[in-house]
């Protein structure tokens, strides 16, 4: 398997010396950037000046010192005490003074406090308060970590030559990793300036990571080569590829106008508008040049070195036994499900699937760009689907809806239909992707509501690739093929969708997606 660690040492700048070859761009800008200014002394700044403040950590909980915290929520009796606990341990914070192991022991205690309370409750019915105390103790467990090496050294930060040492590689981690808890746990911050600070302190780390980390990273390029192989590359996959059928439609780039005639005027009426293949579309896009989404190294060192936590799916599609997710960073997610190296089984498929990946990670979004397709005026969901007048009644949509879908070959999503109009954009790797009408509904076994009234009427019970004879056993293909009779005289239509190219999936239409390689795709969603 594929290693990526790095050293645990400090993340220092190059030395310089006249004897050296001239300094390139890169060093020249990670020389200015040292001492009082480096963006390890304005992060902390930050953390002290908007994390540790105890004005703006009453605003970030939402409440007022004169107000009554009792009635602020179903779990008053708690409030209070908590209160009395945190804001002595912001000042330890702003001061750098007293315990600080038990600073970041009191800051634990509420970190789990507030996730205890996120289970007693449905997720939606947690008070609010929680997901404020939950924010607020990361936050100042992040400002610790922050100014853990001048801890008790009022004087060494800020003003005249001052300056922080650079953080390590432990303090890296965890510093992402609290944020990103923060922000996956308790959400976006209410308070616009809370959350241009986190912004701001997430690209201060990317910058840290890409001052020193990448230097100190290249210096040892000849070994790591050497020792581990290069991860400048995926995998080559020799997954199955199912054969094509009934072809979709290609066509390359047409006009916005050639578009949206294609979504008003259908050649068939009792369809609607068709999928079609747009090939060319992306071919301006950095993902695919000079900001390679292709390369592990560059997807690394977008993600602070592969320390951005994400959300991972384990298991072949999420409607099968066994099915989980969890929360792992990115470099722990290339590891062990993209750049698997042994021999087949892989022992899980690992999936980040339908994920808004570009709100977490807004550098990554800067290397695509929106179709201008989805800015048409799309017509509204078909009258031949079970589940038009459901898919009529989503809200509008103020601006395209953006998901990542990122895995290993062999990932599956089952056959089921979006409430939107997609443009799905195939950016590394392809895809076998299938469609049937909705019109073709009766025939594709939908769910319905499960256990624990989970709505599941847009997923079919059918595995395509059993019904197809490309998985499971003969016995369980005749099993599935007596269970779901109709299924063979459903009309479909498919295709390989290749590298560079978009697919235009309708409202409504039932669909299924295997990768056939290492595959990074992006959904477009408008209605």
């Amino acid at each position: 398997m594929a290693s990526l660690d790095e050293s645990d040492g400090q993340l220092t700048p190059l030395a310089s010396s006249t004897s050296q070859p001239a300094q390139t761009t890169h060093e020249q800008k990670l020389l200015t950037m040292t001492g009082p200014y480096s963006p390890e002394n304005r992060l902390i700044e930050i953390c002290i000046r908007e994390f540790s403040d105890e004005a703006k950590l009453m605003n970030l909980l939402c409440c007022k010192p004169e107000q009554s915290w009792a009635a602020k929520s179903q779990d008053g009796a708690l409030e209070q005490p908590v209160l009395e606990l945190i804001l002595p341990l912001s000042r330890s914070i702003r001061d750098r003074m007293g315990d600080y192991e038990l600073v970041l022991q009191r800051l634990d205690d509420l970190i789990a406090l507030a996730t205890e309370r996120f289970y007693a409750f449905p997720f939606k019915d947690v008070p609010s308060f929680w997901r404020h105390v939950f924010r607020a103790a990361s936050l100042l467990k992040l400002s610790a970590s922050a100014v853990k090496s001048i801890w008790g050294k009022r004087n060494d930060l800020g003003g005249g030559s001052h300056s922080v040492p650079a953080f390590d590689g432990h303090q890296m981690d965890e510093m992402v990793k609290v944020i990103d808890m923060a922000l996956i746990m308790a959400g976006p911050s209410k308070s616009s300036e809370t959350q241009a600070a986190i912004t701001q302190v997430l690209s201060l780390l990317q910058d840290i990571y890409t001052l020193h980390g990448e230097v100190r990273l290249a210096k040892k390029r000849d070994f790591e080569a050497y020792s581990r192989g290069s991860v400048d590359q995926f995998p080559i996959s020799s997954a199955f590829i199912p054969p094509v059928s009934h072809p979709i439609p290609r066509t390359p780039i047409p006009t916005f106008d050639d578009f949206e005639r294609h979504l008003s005027q259908p050649v068939r009426a009792d369809l609607g508008p068709e999928p079609i293949v747009i090939t060319g579309v992306l071919d301006h896009w950095p993902a695919r040049h000079d900001r390679s989404w292709s390369n592990p190294n560059y997807l690394l060192s977008r993600t602070i070195g592969g320390r951005r936590l994400v959300p991972v799916e384990l298991g072949r599609s999420y409607v099968d036994e066994g099915w989980g997710q969890k929360l792992i960073p990115f470099k722990d997610f290339m590891e062990q499900y993209i750049l698997w190296e042994s021999k087949p089984p892989r022992p899980v498929t690992g999936y980040l699937a339908q994920h808004n990946l570009f709100t977490q990670i807004p550098s990554l979004r800067q290397d695509i760009s929106v179709p201008d397709y989805c800015f048409t005026s799309p017509p509204p969901p078909h009258h031949s689907s079970p589940l038009s007048e459901k898919h009529s009644k989503m809200p509008v949509l103020a601006e395209p809806l953006l998901n990542a879908w990122f895995g290993p070959a062999g990932t599956i999503s089952p056959l089921h239909t979006d409430p939107y109009h997609n443009i799905l954009s195939q950016v590394v790797g392809r895809k076998y992707v299938r469609l049937y009408a909705p019109r073709e509904s009766r025939k594709l076994y939908a769910r319905g509501v499960e256990a624990g009234g989970i709505d599941m009427e847009n997923t079919s019970e059918m595995d395509i690739g059993v019904l197809a004879g490309w998985d499971g056993t003969e016995d369980e293909q005749a099993v599935a093929n007596e269970r779901f009779p109709l299924f063979q005289t459903a009309e479909f239509v498919d295709c390989i969708l290749e590298e560079g190219e978009c697919l235009y999936i309708p409202v409504g239409w039932w669909h299924y997606v295997q990768s056939l390689s290492v595959s990074f795709s992006v959904s477009f969603w408008w209605n």
